[in-house]
């Protein structure tokens, strides 16, 4: 077994408590294209890891793999063979039988030093082999993220695309009455697990969003009687206000390379405007300068261009999509749909934008190319909004409010696979975080 983890990321992941070594892997036939629209969620059978943490550790591979659409774990009461072994090999004909084309084996176990000890194999069924293998260690604080790190393996190895399940969620956490609802600012794994609150509810808090650096959050808070932007590091708590605007400040988003951040700023007059502050100098630069209002700005992942939403184009709040050079250059529209758009945000792999739309009495998360073509709806409700992207720009997360208090859902490119997100209050402005490492 050998290290697949260059030197920064094993220190990186060291001091995370999770540690891999791996073997080569035999060159695989087993592969799920997902650039072809639909897929046919591909059969894998993941019997219970050994060990006494194993069957933990299986449940969630086998519950973030099913999450994602493209795989569908087979009832463990169709096995015939009974994996005693992980490290040896299945007999596969037992596998070809109940039509499975993968198999994942593992276990998992407890070190002399106290840390957990987790290890898988990735069977290809039809091929007779093996295609990856690998082995993490981790404290218990960091079991649950072993399971994610597996998962995101199997993804990758089958799908050629990295995965998203080992991330986390920002997103503001509803709970009271509906006419005295408190706002609390919180964060979980990306499948509601390990939730964690990072206010205390007595302010206002909307529109949370991750810094590229993973570790530090921007969002609003009406603390001081009108909206002002924050940043708050979020392993220490450390906070501080980002600049002391005479008007009030909206949609913060942090750029690809975290040292600005790009929101919008109201004036007395009515209007808004698209600024971005340099977090180092503190130096602010206006983008926009137009007597509409400009809203929503999010960067393209070099930041190169900015998408934001607008009225400029005439007709009272009928908001379009608008695209300009990062500088704030060549604005132009892109969206010429009926109804009226918001909160668009660039994928992370550059080809679409996502929106929300209000058309025909309903309100739609959508996508659309960046030169506005290629319009699609993914999905369409009473009251529904904010999305944002995974980190591999295959899934959206946004907020639902089906009557009584908004949920999070989340549902990938193809509209067909849609998830609820479990939380233990109602939850709103679900911000996505990069891959953690």
């Amino acid at each position: 077994m050998k290290s697949i983890l260059k030197p920064l990321l094993m220190v990186a992941a060291m001091a995370l408590g999770i540690s891999s070594v791996a073997t080569l892997p035999a060159w695989a036939t087993l592969e799920l294209n997902v650039n072809k629209g639909n897929v046919e969620p591909m059969p894998i059978a993941i019997p219970d890891f050994q060990g006494g943490l194993g069957p933990q550790i299986s449940e969630i591979v086998t519950a973030d793999l099913k999450r994602s659409g493209l795989f569908a774990p087979i009832d463990k009461a169709a096995f015939v063979e009974k994996i005693t072994n992980p490290d040896a090999s299945p007999r596969f004909d037992d596998w070809k039988v109940i039509n499975a084309q993968a198999l994942v084996t593992g276990s998992v176990s407890k070190e002399a030093d106290g840390r957990i000890r987790a290890q898988y194999r990735l069977w290809d069924i039809f091929g007779n082999q093996q295609m990856a293998g690998e082995q993490f260690f981790a404290n218990d604080a960091n079991q649950r993220r072993v399971a994610h790190i597996i998962a995101d393996a199997i993804y990758e190895k089958i799908t050629g695309e990295k995965g998203y399940f080992d991330t986390r969620v920002v997103f503001v956490d509803e709970s009271g009455a509906k006419n005295a609802r408190k706002k609390r600012l919180a964060i979980m794994d990306q499948d509601g697990a390990n939730v964690r609150y990072l206010s205390d509810g007595r302010a206002i808090v909307l529109t949370p969003r991750f810094s590229p650096n993973r570790q530090e959050i921007t969002y609003m808070s009406y603390e001081s009687g009108q909206p002002k932007v924050y940043l708050l590091q979020i392993e220490t708590g450390q906070r501080e206000l980002v600049g002391n605007f005479p008007g009030m400040t909206f949609a913060p988003r942090f750029s690809p390379d975290g040292q600005k951040v790009i929101m919008s700023l109201l004036r007395d007059d009515g209007n808004s405007n698209i600024f971005a502050m340099d977090l180092r100098s503190r130096s602010t630069t206006r983008l926009t300068d137009s007597t509409a209002i400009d809203t929503s700005p999010s960067y393209s992942p070099d930041g190169s261009q900015v998408v934001f939403t607008s009225d400029r184009g005439g007709g009272s709040g009928r908001s379009q999509i608008y695209v300009m050079g990062g500088d704030g250059s060549n604005p132009h529209r892109i969206s010429f749909g009926d109804g009226v758009y918001s909160t668009p945000v660039w994928s992370p792999r550059g080809d679409l934008i996502a929106f929300t739309k209000q058309s025909g009495g309903e309100f739609q998360i959508g996508v659309m190319k960046t030169d506005g073509s290629g319009e699609r709806i993914l999905s369409s409700g009473f009251q529904q909004e904010g999305p944002t992207w995974a980190p591999n720009g295959r899934v959206l997360m946004f907020f639902r409010d089906s009557g009584g208090g908004p949920k999070l859902v989340s549902v990938d490119l193809t509209g067909r696979n849609e998830q609820p997100i479990p939380t233990a209050n109602y939850a709103s402005d679900p911000a996505w975080s990069p891959l953690l490492e």
